[in-house]
């Protein structure tokens, strides 16, 4: 009789642990479910394709470039695409398509240096403001009001022209001004996780500030900064190039695909001259368009309301 029981217990224990292996079969890490959700925006997907191509291009400009990145050719000036230069060449005789692959390099650099700077000034702030919130949330609050408040691209152009036209000073000015949006999206995300019930446990627990900030806060207000920062990136890349091709960005003998279009700004080229503005232009375009779409990609992927 003994065997019995012992033999039935040991049979439902081994279809316990059975069923159990298959439940965490069943567990998907949420990164593949993320994965899984991007992958199905075919979209996106083109988006992130065509993106990736750009920036293997910029990357490995050297290599492909075939001729060097100032080389100037005066007797071979405003020549059109041919099969010696497939963009055909500048006012200075400098091949295009090279100048274009270079002028990558900095335009996608300036987007990235940028969208970094503003989402370190945004996060922190907006940390600050969600956590602690009374007087400081206050100060805050109204310091991003007052920069809202200012036309971007006027205070842009005020603030390049004070400081000096390079490409330094255009990733400063442009993080300096692009962080509101993300200060304003991490506070309203900590103003509704700072009353939820595992953040008052860790408190009790004797958390450090720091430690719920970093590990159980900003972690659950990601998604919609990520977001956020990959339309940033489209934003800094487009005011690079207006204020470049004002003369106020990044500086010849420098390529970006801004001051590429300067000679746009003369209608005899805009009407006759298509080679001088068309790349740099439809570049500008196309990095541009890729990163939205990887963007609403991402918000799509990181929505939890969505099935799996």
């Amino acid at each position: 009789m003994m065997r019995r029981i012992i033999a039935k217990l040991l049979k439902s224990s081994a279809s316990d642990n059975s069923l159990n292996g298959a439940k965490n079969d069943d567990i998907v890490s949420p990164g593949k479910i993320i994965w899984k959700r991007f992958r199905r925006n075919r979209i996106a997907i083109v988006g992130s394709v065509v993106l990736l191509v750009l920036i293997v291009l910029a990357i490995l400009a050297p290599v492909i470039a075939p001729y060097e990145r100032d080389a100037i050719e005066l007797a071979r000036r405003e020549q059109a695409p041919s099969s010696e230069h497939l963009f055909g060449t500048d006012r200075q005789g400098r091949d295009l398509f090279t100048r274009v692959l270079y002028g990558g390099r900095i335009s996608l650099s300036v987007g990235l240096v940028a969208s970094s700077l503003q989402m370190v000034i945004g996060v922190i702030l907006g940390c600050l403001a969600g956590y602690y919130g009374k007087w400081i949330d206050t100060i805050i609050m109204r310091i991003t009001d007052m920069v809202i408040a200012f036309p971007f691209l006027a205070l842009a152009i005020t603030a390049a022209a004070i400081l000096g036209p390079s490409i330094y000073n255009t990733m400063l000015i442009i993080g300096l001004l692009t962080w509101t949006e993300t200060c304003r999206l991490v506070r309203g995300q900590f103003l509704s996780i700072k009353q939820m019930e595992y953040i008052e446990a860790a408190k009790a627990t004797g958390a450090s500030e720091f430690r719920i900030v970093w590990r159980h806060m900003l972690p659950n207000a990601w998604a919609p900064v990520l977001i956020s920062a990959t339309l940033i990136m489209a934003t800094a890349i487009l005011v690079e190039a207006a204020l470049s091709y004002l003369g106020l960005g990044v500086q010849a003998p420098i390529p970006s695909w801004g001051n590429i279009l300067e000679p746009a700004r003369s209608m005899v080229v805009l009407m006759n001259m298509w080679w001088l503005w068309l790349p740099p232009g439809f570049l500008i375009f196309i990095s541009v368009l890729s990163i939205n779409l990887v963007g609403d990609g991402l918000r799509d992927a990181l929505d939890p309301r969505l099935k799996n």
